[in-house]
């Protein structure tokens, strides 16, 4: 059976992982799509429609799937025996998936108590699990949880509790649809300084922007280095502005240069050369709109990319992104997007191409 023919007839119930806590929100963006919700918990929302449809999208939407059905078993070895049966229900003339996905919903707030999304020791031994159990019949992959290539069909389990799965299919497409779960999986080489490195790793990822080694980039609130260290991982050269200190391992690197001022009081020259711009200082979105549309409206400005985060602070705030959307456009930018970052808190990150790619 091919790809194509599995596609023929999509099931009409979908589930959805997001941030745990952004559950209404997803609900609101994705009622005018037709879904509606079937059940819920922090994290993770099943979601019917009467019509076939594409799978919902939104701001807050992590991942998405075509739901295949749900499994509940103490033991282990049952549950990877009924995910078999599942399929063979399914799938009578048999199929092979290119990847399997295997991940928890975000049982915490990103943040509290540390909790960070993606992979844990439990989903990682299931994932094992079902990978041994589901053999070359099911699976063309070599191993669980891989990055996705563009067009692959993926097979993915969610785990809303260790016991409790949830087994759905999607094709990935961009970046957010190839991960696991919609969390980038990044191994960095050192340490990072902050958790603002996973974010700025992720953001660049997401956005599709052209950067490459030698580019010079900003970035706004950069103390003490999180997002910087993985600039110059990338190779980049950059400016961080911020008047708190930076970590010496950013402080000292050959390829960094520290402004301690704030962005608004700095002269537009600092800004001359510079190719994108990140920023993700505490402060009200409205305020980093000021600061950002004072630097791009600028004779001097040569920026070819933004990557703002905003703070929301409660997800209600989310109202207001149409409006500075609305403010962003005066900008006349080529491109803007808006996605709520697997590594982002109550917060969304803003993709925005100035110019157009050379």
């Amino acid at each position: 059976m091919t790809n194509d023919s599995v596609d023929a007839e999509q099931p009409s119930f979908a589930m959805v992982c997001c941030a745990n806590g952004a559950e209404k929100r997803v609900l609101h963006d994705i009622e005018p799509q037709g879904w509606r919700r079937a059940f819920s918990r922090p994290g993770f929302v099943t979601l019917k429609n009467d019509s076939q449809s594409k799978l919902p999208h939104g701001t807050f939407v992590r991942s998405a799937a075509y739901s295949l059905g749900h499994l509940r078993n103490v033991d282990g070895q049952a549950q990877v025996q009924s995910l078999i049966e599942l399929l063979q229900s399914q799938y009578p003339s048999g199929i092979q998936f290119d990847e399997l996905h295997v991940w928890p919903r975000d049982r915490l707030p990103i943040g509290k108590f540390g909790f960070e999304p993606g992979q844990d020791e439990v989903s990682q031994v299931v994932a094992q699990e079902i990978f041994n159990g589901l053999g070359d019949t099911w699976l063309r992959c070599d191993a669980p949880n891989r990055i996705a290539e563009p067009d692959a069909r993926c097979l993915d389990v969610v785990l809303v509790d260790p016991s409790d799965w949830f087994i759905g299919q999607h094709t990935a497409s961009d970046w957010h649809t190839r991960w696991p779960g919609g969390v980038q999986p990044i191994n960095p080489q050192y340490e990072p300084i902050s958790r603002a490195y996973y974010k700025a790793a992720e953001s660049i990822a997401w956005s599709g922007f052209d950067i490459a080694p030698g580019d010079l980039a900003v970035e706004v609130g950069s103390a003490p280095g999180g997002a910087c260290g993985r600039m110059l991982e990338l190779g980049m050269r950059v400016i961080g502005i911020d008047p708190a200190e930076m970590d010496p391992r950013i402080a000292e690197h050959p390829r960094f240069k520290h402004l301690r001022a704030r962005a608004g009081d700095l002269p537009r020259k600092e800004f001359r050369g510079v190719k994108w711009l990140l920023a993700d200082s505490n402060v009200k979105p409205e305020k980093t709109l000021v600061t950002i549309e004072n630097i791009v409206k600028h004779s001097v400005c040569e920026i070819e990319g933004l990557l703002l985060t905003m703070k929301l602070g409660d997800y209600e705030v989310a109202d207001r992104i149409p409006q500075w959307l609305k403010r962003i456009k005066s900008w006349n930018p080529v491109d803007v997007r808006v996605r709520q970052l697997a590594r982002n808190r109550c917060e969304v990150c803003l993709a925005i191409r100035l110019k157009a790619a050379k």
